[in-house]
């Protein structure tokens, strides 16, 4: 099972990348749910990831990885953020959204099953990823081993 992810974690996160960003914009697009400021923001860092992490996967480039988990771990913060913002009452009262839709608005009513809501799938998104890209990573050579030769393979 390691040998799967570190093999195809690349692929798996771009796979995770794309049906977070076709999933937000069936939401916007589709069913015509308007994002609020701070799903701007998770979008913000979301969408490059489909290109990078597709070109990456495409070329078996494992230098994105030190690239895409910091997008995914600021994106990640945002959603959690987001989500406790709508979780928690007065959370939303410390920044409150001023312009558009607030961001507390929970257009799934209380969530599916209660609470799973927009950032809280936005947040499993950017958690699969980063999970995904940390199975994926080269290993560091052992104490005494040439880095020569893990690089040459």
């Amino acid at each position: 099972m390691r040998a799967f992810f570190k093999n195809y974690g690349i692929y798996l996160a771009w796979l995770v990348s794309l049906v977070a960003t076709a999933g937000s914009l069936y939401l916007s697009e589709v069913l015509h749910y308007e994002p609020c400021k701070l799903c701007w923001f998770q979008r913000i860092f979301m969408y490059p990831q489909v290109i990078l992490l597709g070109i990456a996967a495409y070329r078996n480039d494992r230098n994105i990885i030190t690239y895409a988990i910091p997008l995914s771990a600021i994106g990640g913060s945002i959603s959690l953020y987001h989500y406790a913002e709508q979780k928690i009452p007065g959370l939303s009262q410390l920044l409150p959204c001023k312009i558009g839709v607030p961001c507390g608005v929970d257009y799934l009513g209380q969530g599916w099953l209660g609470f799973i809501t927009i950032p809280f799938m936005a947040l499993v998104a950017f958690i699969l990823i980063i999970l995904c890209l940390l199975a994926a990573r080269r290993e560091a050579p052992q104490f005494g081993e040439d880095a020569s030769e893990d690089e040459m393979a």
